[in-house]
């Protein structure tokens, strides 16, 4: 069984309402998908080498019109779309699927712990999850230019980019809520752009940009944006003048405990000890 997560409610770090907006406006705008389009070919690679039957299987809040990768594979996939009163409660009954998959979206939640639970209730034994987030290091440096801008030209920093997990964490987080064999990993992406802005208009085509309950609401200063994107390019272009972007895709996976699956051994039911193996060998 699956631990229970911490029943305290976490402090909202995300918008989900603005979120949901943000997403329909890149839509209609007409959406950056460089990023999920990576992600969606990598997803299916993934599952290639899984030599499983999946037949119920869930798409978790995916932007656009979900991945054709998955698609491709299994006949009916069950898509779970952002709302715009989204609450983080999924419409899964228990047991129900065999492959729960997710794309760009799980670092807009603000309950992790608690969604990645629910999303294990969902699994049916032996199950699989297989999910990408933006992580780790990814807008390191708008991050770094938009603090120095604002320190300098407004005497304070304001929330600009969200706090992103770190890989090392998300393993301890799936075993934590009961997956099993859980695997993580990075895949870092480095975009090169003309400017500052030319980046941060792809985050707003993604339907990515900041969505932060802490953030300024009011218009950011002309002068501070200048100052940002002047401090962008000394730190982080390369000798041609464009600059540097960091984008770290986390993929995660882990299994609804079975029978059949490997388990580690036992404290001291090693058939034989280091001890001897080591002796053994200085004998040879």
């Amino acid at each position: 069984m699956a631990s229970t997560p911490d029943t305290k409610t976490p402090p909202a770090l995300f918008d989900r309402t603005l979120l949901y907006a943000r997403q329909c406006r890149a839509g209609m705008q007409g959406p950056v998908t460089f990023l999920l389009d990576r992600v969606d070919e990598d997803m299916g690679d993934r599952l290639s080498v899984v030599m499983r039957d999946f037949r119920e299987a869930a798409d978790l809040w995916t932007p656009g019109d979900g991945l054709s990768a998955l698609r491709a594979r299994i006949a009916s996939v069950r898509r779970i779309s952002l709302e715009a009163t989204d609450v983080e409660r999924l419409p899964l009954a228990p047991e129900t699927l065999d492959l729960v998959v997710s794309a760009l979206a799980l670092q807009f939640v603000n309950d992790l712990p608690g969604v990645l639970a629910q999303i294990r209730r969902a699994l049916k034994p032996d199950g699989l999850l297989l999910a990408a987030m933006i992580g780790g290091d990814s807008l390191t440096e708008l991050r770094q230019a938009f603090a120095a801008a604002e320190a300098e030209c407004e005497g304070g920093v304001s929330p600009r980019v969200a706090p992103f997990v770190d890989v090392r964490e998300i393993g301890a987080l799936l075993q934590r809520v009961g997956f099993a064999l859980p695997v993580t990993d990075v895949d870092r992406i480095m975009v090169r752009y003309a400017s500052a802005f030319a980046l941060m208009q792809d985050l707003r085509r993604m339907g990515a940009s900041n969505v932060l309950v802490e953030r300024r609401r009011a218009p950011t200063r002309r002068a501070t944006l200048l100052r940002m994107a002047e401090i962008y390019a000394e730190r982080f272009a390369d000798p041609d003048g464009r600059i540097r972007a960091t984008f770290d895709v986390v993929w995660l996976s882990g299994w609804a405990p079975h029978e059949s699956q490997q388990k580690p051994l036992k404290p001291g039911s090693a058939a034989a000890s280091l001890e001897a193996a080591v002796k053994k060998a200085g004998k040879t």
